[in-house]
């Protein structure tokens, strides 16, 4: 019997997320030459105690008593700019893994299958981009941070322990990690909460948002580059006010010690022209004591190490989880010129992943070129499962759909796409002006798309917005009514001229006269067209051409208006029911 593939162990996942790192390994070098020279900085400080105590106060053979405070001013300007130089490097490498992930993963979500939006959530899509792919540059540099740093930093401070006293160093490594224990508690109480997010990143997630719910007028335009481009930008700025505030956050550190340093270089200066003699190694237990007190803050964040690392390392699995899911399947060489004499549903089947049963079975049906069919029936009879199977983003369980005999799996899923236009009863409209709506993803004179408003019957509305074709409609369209938004998706239709046209129950949801508006809109888009009309009310597609009743996901009858109604059948009852 087969065993379940267990996936990736967790080391291979952190490898894999050092692999993003690597690719800026010169920074990397950098920063972790710089961390060796911060993590020696402590024990040279503790060091520096012995002379000066020893020779400055006890002895009192110090030649030059501002030797030694000079030394700590040179060794704590070292250390900034080691400092400096390991974060801001750091800080940089993590930005870049943030941004490539997040890159990647954003393309991913414009190649997945509709199938996968079916069973995903927008918000759980939009955490994995947001919040995990922060956990992982977080387990991918931050902690290589600590793990070199203040690894350095300790064995660099037990060394000099043990050289000045092996009986007392054996001591502290015995309480030493309840103290260390016990200093973690107190300082987690003190802990600053993290603001997280900044408002860029808000921008961010918005047009994520937009993507994921535009996601089928996405693929129907063609809109793919497009919407790689809003990203990038706004990812891009978001790298930028990251870096810019990791900057400052490296600078203020070395400038308050550097500060403190120059107090206690003073202090230092006038201790030893001051001095205190006395019989015992002062200087020798004040080196000791003080590497003993800076090796707390090292070990603090050694022990917090580990929960970063695996909290980067459950993100990580989530986020490479979804990029190894395989793309939308696009495997046709052939190009669609939308040139054709009809499209043939043959034996078509399909059914959506966890349900028990057939979206639609064994479904024929023939559409000629610039004729009108349309699809009615009961909710859930598959009416709009055909038309997402032309469009491919579903494919067929069984069957093919055929244009000109040929499958459309064979079509490369750009040039197919190209020649298909969708107007859907929930329009999706972005964030910005009515002009670059209508103009999604495509670029056109504003001649041209004011010619399609006009066809749409749009064009006088718009005029009348604040800003007329450069208002900005808002989120998903709020600013505008409902009729006003499909009168806009009606003039993009119409902008792409494209030889085939999806109408997904375009009219169900407006009033009488926003219906007679979008509807002579529809006529001036279905003019010379071939047209796949879904539609609840009856009443709307009466001059169809033929009309296909399906029930349970087959055809039951098709024919015209008429002739329905005189078989006195399934469609004659749909037609007069109330």
């Amino acid at each position: 019997m087969a065993t379940a593939d267990p996936g990736p162990t967790g080391s291979q996942t952190y490898l894999r997320l050092l692999s993003y790192a690597r690719d800026h390994w010169r920074r990397m070098a950098l920063a972790i030459v710089c961390m060796v020279g911060y993590g020696v900085t402590d024990a040279a400080f503790a060091a520096l105690m012995k002379p000066l105590l020893d020779g400055g106060f006890v002895e009192r053979t110090a030649p030059t008593p501002w030797l030694v405070p000079l030394a700590v001013l040179g060794l704590f300007l070292f250390r900034g700019v080691t400092g400096f130089l390991s974060t801001y490097n750091l800080e940089w490498v993590g930005g870049r893994v943030i941004a490539t992930l997040r890159a990647n993963l954003f393309q991913k979500y414009l190649e997945l299958p509709s199938s996968h939006f079916d069973q995903t959530t927008g918000g759980e899509m939009i955490s994995r981009l947001t919040y995990n792919i922060q956990m992982v540059a977080n387990a991918a540099s931050r902690a290589v941070t600590v793990l070199i740093r203040d690894t350095v930093t300790i064995i660099a401070l037990l060394s000099l322990m043990a050289w000045h006293s092996w009986r007392l160093t054996l001591a502290f490594l015995l309480i030493g990690p309840i103290l260390g224990v016990l200093i973690a508690w107190i300082s987690k109480r003190f802990r600053r909460i993290s603001h997280g997010i900044q408002t860029a990143m808000g921008h961010l997630t918005h047009t994520t948002e937009e993507a994921i719910d535009g996601q089928r007028e996405v693929k129907m335009y063609g809109g793919q580059a497009h919407e790689r481009a809003r990203f990038a930008r706004a990812n891009e700025r978001t790298f930028r006010l990251t870096l810019k505030e990791a900057a400052t956050r490296a600078a203020s550190t070395p400038v308050i010690h550097f500060l403190v340093a120059m107090a206690l270089a003073l202090i230092m200066y006038v201790a030893s022209v001051e001095g205190l003699n006395e019989s015992l190694s002062v200087g020798e237990f004040m080196s000791f004591l003080t590497a003993m007190l800076l090796l707390f803050q090292p070990l603090r964040a050694l022990s917090d190490l580990n929960a970063t690392i695996q909290r980067g390392i459950a993100a990580g699995e989530s986020v490479f989880s979804l990029l190894d899911e395989p793309s939308e399947p696009d495997d046709g060489k052939r190009v669609f010129d939308g040139t054709f004499s009809n499209v043939t549903f043959d034996r078509v089947g399909f059914a959506y992943a966890n349900s028990a049963r057939a979206a639609i079975e064994q479904v024929d049906l023939d559409l000629q070129v610039g004729q009108t069919v349309a699809l009615v029936g009961r909710s859930g009879s598959g009416k709009t499962t055909l038309a997402h199977l032309l469009a491919r983003l579903y494919e067929p369980s069984s069957g093919a759909v055929r244009i000109d005999g040929v499958d459309v799996r064979e079509f490369s899923l750009p040039s197919l796409r190209a020649q298909i236009a969708y107007v859907g009863q929930d329009i999706k409209l972005f964030n910005d002006s009515v002009a670059a709506n209508i103009a999604y993803a495509i670029d056109v004179p504003m001649a041209d798309i004011e010619a399609a408003a006009r066809a749409a019957n749009a064009d006088a509305f718009i005029r009348d917005l604040d800003a007329g074709y450069d208002t900005c409609v808002g989120d998903d369209g709020v600013l505008l009514s409902g009729g006003q938004r499909q009168r806009i998706a009606i003039a993009r239709a119409l902008l792409k001229q494209a030889p085939l046209l999806i109408l997904d129950e375009a009219t169900s949801a407006l009033d009488t006269e926003s219906e007679h508006l979008v509807q002579a809109g529809l006529d001036t888009l279905m003019a010379g067209r071939t047209t796949l009309v879904i539609a609840h009310r009856l009443s709307t597609i009466e001059r169809a051409d033929r009309i296909v009743v399906l029930d349970g996901g087959r055809v039951v009858e098709q024919g015209t208006h008429s002739a329905l109604l005189a078989d006195n059948g399934y469609y004659a009852r749909l037609h007069s029911a109330p």
